[in-house]
């Protein structure tokens, strides 16, 4: 089963402004959510129907619509303030 990946514009704001290297390790997180929506190192957020992955020190909030197989990346930031 593959998804389709959508990022918000607000998530693609945030992950144009970082460092390269860091931009290519989580683009690569992000693309591999396609094959695999839950993957190992994924988290079920509380208050929310949201999932985060872990890449360093950054987070990568998403919500899955199994529905119409679609993946929403909601927020890509550091860990110090995804959560707000």
């Amino acid at each position: 089963m593959t998804f389709t990946v959508f990022i918000s514009k607000s998530a693609q704001k945030s992950l144009d402004r970082l460092p390269f290297l860091m931009r290519e390790k989580i683009s690569k997180v992000i693309l591999s959510l396609s094959t695999v929506s839950r993957p190992p190192n994924c988290k079920k957020l509380s208050g929310r129907e949201a999932w985060r992955i872990r890449v360093g020190d950054y987070r990568v909030i998403y919500e899955i619509q199994e529905d119409r197989l679609i993946i929403l990346v909601v927020v890509v930031g550091h860990r110090k303030e995804v959560y707000r």
